[in-house]
């Protein structure tokens, strides 16, 4: 029996009602029943699949313990243990990427050394040709300097040890040493008929991750790597520079020279970008877990107060410096000028071990503010400008080319009897000398360097067209 609403929707009778009640409750009993059986079906493999994981992980440990065993026992000679295991550590990281890998204590301390910037040492860059270590160049103020070692010297012995077979990292690491040390290295000079020894005591080496300058009204920052000393370098280096132009109203722009940076610290290459951006981000990072990934965003504060800026770039332009390019390129506050970048998009997060060691592990990737992961691709620049190669010309050749550009610099100034400009005023003159001397300069600037030039050109170009204030 069933009676109807008025709205035509059916009503059901008491026992109707309990009828249907019980119908319900079998239903849902039997949905719960099918439901733990699909569970115990789902979860059996599922469980089954974990298990055999488990057993294969531990049956391959149990083979990598075998393998070591044997190692120690039956190898032709006699093994360091622990250099065993850091090696097969080692092995297990740099499989993963290129950028992974394992430090020993000694290498561990070594990278902090490198990231803080000052190290015990003499203070001469160093390189190596014929198997002995030449000085490239002391650096300005250095024990090195100080003790009058000069670029071109041969050292060839470290405290009377022979340096002849080492490799250069290894020469270097005999240089190094507690700051207050003495050291007694043995030099071969070019015009001196005997080696000599110098003794020099090691001292603090600062290295100058930042090196600015003024070319013309445009300021040079040249920035080698990212370290603890770098946003410093960067933020003191502008203060100077402007200065030195007599002032920011004088200076026609900013060059950001990246080339050949291999990059380093992260919050160092957001620091210097948040130097140029007054807001938006800097750089996200992304890692296995969504919810780990990290958003950097600038702070209001530009140093270089809306000047027109150019990022210098090229193939050795790495990580860090990727970090920046990227950031000041999406938010159009410079224009990169140079060769595609290195394309390193990864994040290394270090972590310390037991026994002093530490891991470098890759945890994220980065990404620019517009998204885009440059990851094995690089940043491409704006303006693609190569950097001509230096061609070697011979004596003759080089007073030829002198010759025909000293003719070309002929002009109706030159000429006997020419008629002077009446029509200029001292300070006109002034200002064309001025103009002279900086066209000399950015002439002889594309000479030593065309792509820094071609930045310092195109600065130049965009404050010729500025409004005036």
């Amino acid at each position: 029996m069933r009676w109807t609403r008025w709205n035509g929707s059916p009503v059901w009778p008491k026992q109707g009602i309990e009828t249907l009640k019980k119908k319900f409750a079998l239903a849902a009993l039997g949905g719960a029943l099918a439901g733990v059986i699909l569970t115990t079906q789902v979860a059996g493999p599922l469980l089954a699949q974990e298990a055999e994981k488990t057993t294969s992980v531990y049956e391959q440990l149990d083979l990598f313990g075998d393998i070591f065993e044997r190692i120690r026992a039956q190898y032709v000679e006699e093994v360091d243990t622990e250099k065993l295991i850091e090696a097969a550590i080692n092995g297990m990281l740099t499989s993963l990427d290129p950028h992974s890998s394992y430090l020993s204590a000694k290498d561990f301390d070594d990278m902090q050394e490198q990231t803080r910037g000052e190290f015990g040492g003499l203070g001469i860059e160093v390189t190596q040709e014929d198997g002995f270590v030449k000085v490239v160049a002391p650096m300005d103020g250095t024990p090195a300097d100080l003790a009058g070692i000069k670029a071109g010297d041969f050292i060839t012995h470290v405290n009377a040890e022979s340096v002849l077979g080492l490799t250069l990292d290894e020469a270097v690491d005999k240089m190094r040493g507690p700051v207050g040390s003495e050291i007694i290295i043995t030099v071969v000079r070019e015009g001196t008929d005997e080696p000599f020894d110098v003794s020099i005591i090691r001292d603090t080496i600062k290295m100058v991750a930042v090196k600015p300058r003024l070319v013309g009204n445009t300021v040079v920052l040249r920035i080698s790597t990212f370290n603890d000393q770098t946003y410093p370098g960067v933020e003191d280096g502008i203060k100077k520079m402007v200065d030195e132009a007599g002032g920011m109203d004088n200076v026609s722009g900013f060059v950001i020279d990246l080339r050949n940076n291999p990059g380093g610290l992260l919050n160092q290459a957001i620091l210097v970008s948040d130097a140029f951006l007054e807001k938006g981000e800097i750089v996200s990072t992304r890692g296995r877990n969504p919810e780990e990934g990290e958003r950097f965003n600038a702070e209001a504060g530009d140093l270089a107060q809306g000047k027109p800026i150019v990022v210098l770039i090229n193939g050795g332009s790495a990580s860090a410096s990727e970090i920046v390019t990227g950031a000041l390129q999406d938010h159009r506050r410079a224009i990169v000028v140079g060769t595609k970048s290195f394309g390193k998009g990864s994040v290394q997060t270090l972590i310390p071990l037991k026994g002093d060691g530490a891991m470098r592990l890759t945890t994220a990737r980065y990404y620019t503010p517009s998204g885009r992961s440059i990851q094995a691709l690089g940043v491409m620049p704006d303006i693609v400008v190569n950097q001509p190669l230096v061609e070697l010309e011979t004596e003759e050749e080089k007073k030829a080319r002198e010759e025909e550009e000293a003719r070309n610099e002929r002009s109706e100034a030159d000429l006997r009897g020419a008629i002077s400009n009446d029509s200029m005023t001292e300070d006109e003159r002034k200002q064309l000398e001025e103009e002279r001397a900086r066209t000399e300069e950015a002439a002889k600037l594309r000479d030593e360097d065309y792509q820094l030039a071609y930045a310092v050109d195109i600065l130049r170009g965009l404050a010729a067209v500025a409004p005036k204030p």
